[in-house]
């Protein structure tokens, strides 16, 4: 019986009728793989960081992120599992931050190894926040493009900008409390940067041309057919 399953399921692979649940290429299993594996990693590593937070803020929004992280993981395992639409489709996650940046550098202590557990501070924290959100939209971006069942490409292709909000709430929020400081370049280099790049306009001559050679030859064509008669 067994043997019988085999090779239906080795026939229904060359015929193109592929069950439903196998519905996955090869680099897509590894990719989706590595996805699930980085989602596990980043909500254990939230539920160990959350007994050190000491600012509200923070624990909030890592409260926040853990639960959408973890909605979002078992959306992902389903339709990976199941090769068809969740249950329910991916949300988008809404920050509670603003938008305003601190640019500028002040001098700070420099940055060392810990040598203890009672050094682990709120900055640590969403400094290992931060990277665990960079680190997923990377690997869900590159999952989407090797992806071939189309339902799991669009939850995985969903997540991305979730991602991105996330990892931006954070870095706002270091930001704020001089964590994440930006620097800025000077305004003659950012203007001089920022006007190097001027608008696209009109088609492209090489298409132009090939639409010029394309009509010289159906003239050719056409006088040749006239010679011959």
């Amino acid at each position: 019986m067994i043997q019988n399953q085999q090779g239906q399921m080795h026939q229904n692979m060359h015929t193109g009728a592929v069950p439903q649940q196998l519905n996955h290429g090869g680099h897509e299993m590894f990719d989706v793989h590595e996805v699930l594996n980085g989602s596990i990693g980043t909500l254990n590593q939230y539920l160990m960081l959350r007994p050190h937070v000491k600012d509200p803020e923070l624990l909030d929004i890592l409260d926040r992120q853990y639960q959408f992280i973890q909605d979002e993981y078992n959306i992902t395992l389903q339709c990976f599992q199941s090769g068809q639409d969740p249950s329910k489709p991916t949300q988008s996650y809404k920050m509670k931050q603003g938008n305003d940046f601190v640019y500028g550098l002040t001098p700070t202590q420099p940055k060392k190894p810990m040598q203890n557990m009672t050094e682990i501070s709120d900055e640590f924290i969403s400094g290992c926040m931060l990277a665990a959100c960079k680190s997923g939209a990377s690997h869900k971006t590159t999952a989407a493009c090797e992806t071939t069942n189309p339902v799991v490409r669009r939850v995985l292709a969903d997540s991305v900008p979730n991602c991105i909000e996330m990892a931006y709430e954070l870095s706002i929020y270091q930001n704020k409390n001089h964590y994440y400081q930006v620097p800025q370049l000077a305004q003659q280099d950012m203007t001089q940067i920022v006007n190097s790049f001027a608008p696209a306009q009109g088609m492209p001559q090489t298409q132009n041309m090939n639409m010029n050679m394309n009509a010289n030859m159906n003239m050719g064509m056409n006088n040749n057919m006239n010679f011959k008669h």
